[in-house]
């Protein structure tokens, strides 16, 4: 079969092109603009890429187009398909046919945590043996690709709540099916999208009605929002994290260490490499669903040590001048906080410089504008590049003072946080995109 996928380039739609490629499927794509790390983890496996959307690329007489969300009609090739009657699905239905199919799916479902979260679980299935297939967000580095066939009956999935294709409203995550659930927490987002909070609850309530009786669904036992979601409706069994009755954990020691509990019986102690208290969230919700399938919680607390985290979630880039320069993809005012405050638990009294592209739909639209000041509180000094915004992040900020200053010029950004930083500082990069390569020129002009 040929495949001929449209919006190549993004973390998912880029995932099922390594997944058919695997299987043996010439692959094709297009992409108006791809970057590292999905353009070079694409071009490794033989993937051909066509910049943009040109009709002619009909000419290439694919079996099927597959059609990424981020299509919308006015598409030049999207609507050369449609005016021809040419065949085409959505990404998330030709996974649940081709890949999903028979399985037992694993789904990270949640605001926060997602991609972490998948590439712990699919870390602690591989550690114990039971080499799963996976599709993440992102690039965890004990795997090195986003996405891995497996001839295994276990494959994880990162569950986004996104919708799945302009012909199809629901959220991706409805066709996945999954045995296992994981709901790490729930927020307003995608504001392109979603009307308000109670609308993606229904999204979500949505994903609960497909688990199984003999699933698990393994939630947030904090959030009063997923608690919302559940008393819906639920029927399948439900184990909660950061609740007593559930999975719980102490506060993690400077050395990474900390012990986990369930239902307050201890478990054991783990040590990894990780910083923060949401990413201990994120390992208690991996450990739950890897005990579902099947793996011993001692030895998944034991292989936390071997995990590497993800790309871009609190990468260290590289340091000059006594400066280092860290690379996250928070872009939403919960997901800053908690990137800041866990920088801060490393770092100490050390300074961050909190450097932020508000480039998601949502921040676009300035939806939560009023608490980004609040949000990056926690930096001694914020940097915001207010190239293509269309509200007064300037205002927004105010809150913080003379620590914050906003740039429309990238290489005047750069300038300005690089004449700000001084030997031991940390530079935090916080985008959801390439964010035109400041890091390397960060380092560069340090």
């Amino acid at each position: 079969m040929h495949l001929h996928i449209l919006g190549v380039g993004g973390t998912f739609m880029g995932g099922i092109a390594l997944l058919a490629r695997a299987a043996g499927h010439r692959v094709t794509g297009c992409d108006a603009n791809i970057y590292p790390p999905m353009s070079i983890q694409l071009a490794a496996h033989g993937i051909e890429l066509i910049e943009g959307y040109g009709a002619d690329q009909i000419e290439l007489r694919p079996d099927v187009f597959v059609i990424g969300n981020v299509i919308a009609r006015g598409n030049p090739l999207l609507e050369a398909v449609l005016d021809r009657g040419l065949p085409y699905t959505s990404g998330p239905q030709w996974l649940a046919e081709h890949v999903l199919a028979g399985k037992w799916v694993l789904a990270v479902a949640g605001t926060h945590g997602k991609t972490t979260t998948s590439a712990l679980l699919a870390w602690l299935l591989e550690d114990a043996g039971l080499d799963p297939g996976f599709l993440i967000g992102g690039v965890p580095e004990n795997f090195g690709v986003s996405a891995r066939a497996a001839a295994s009956p276990f494959f994880v999935i990162e569950a986004d709540e996104y919708d799945t294709a302009f012909f199809d409203k629901r959220s991706k995550f409805i066709h996945y099916r999954p045995r296992t659930l994981v709901l790490n927490n729930l927020e307003y987002d995608h504001a392109d999208i979603f009307p308000d909070l109670a609308a993606i609850e229904t999204q979500f309530h949505h994903l609960v009605r497909t688990i199984p009786a003999a699933g698990l669904i393994i939630a947030n036992g904090s959030d009063a929002n997923l608690a919302r979601v559940l008393a819906r409706g639920c029927w399948t069994p439900v184990e909660y994290f950061a609740a007593d009755n559930g999975w719980t954990c102490t506060p993690q020691t400077a050395d990474g260490r900390f012990t986990v509990s369930f239902k307050g019986e201890p478990q054991g102690e783990a040590r990894w490499e990780l910083l923060g208290r949401h990413n201990q969230l994120n390992a208690l919700a991996a450990l739950a669903a890897a005990r579902h399938a099947g793996v011993p919680v001692a030895r998944s607390i034991a292989a936390l040590a071997g995990f590497r985290n993800v790309k871009r979630r609190l990468e260290l880039r590289g340091s000059a001048r006594g400066v280092c320069v860290y690379d996250d993809f928070a872009h939403h005012p919960t997901a800053i906080r908690a990137t800041i405050a866990a920088l801060r638990g490393e770092t100490g009294s050390g300074r961050i410089l909190a450097v932020l592209e508000p480039r998601s739909n949502t921040m676009k639209l300035g939806v939560m504008k009023d608490e980004l000041a609040d949000s990056l509180a926690g930096a001694d000094r914020v940097f915001c590049y207010t190239n293509g915004i269309g509200w007064d992040a300037r205002a927004a900020l105010a809150p913080l003072g003379a620590r914050a200053e906003t740039h429309d010029d990238l290489e005047a950004l750069v300038a300005a946080v690089t004449a700000a930083a001084r030997d031991g500082d940390r530079i935090l990069v916080m985008s959801n995109g390439g964010f035109g390569g400041i890091h390397d020129k960060l380092l560069a002009r340090l």
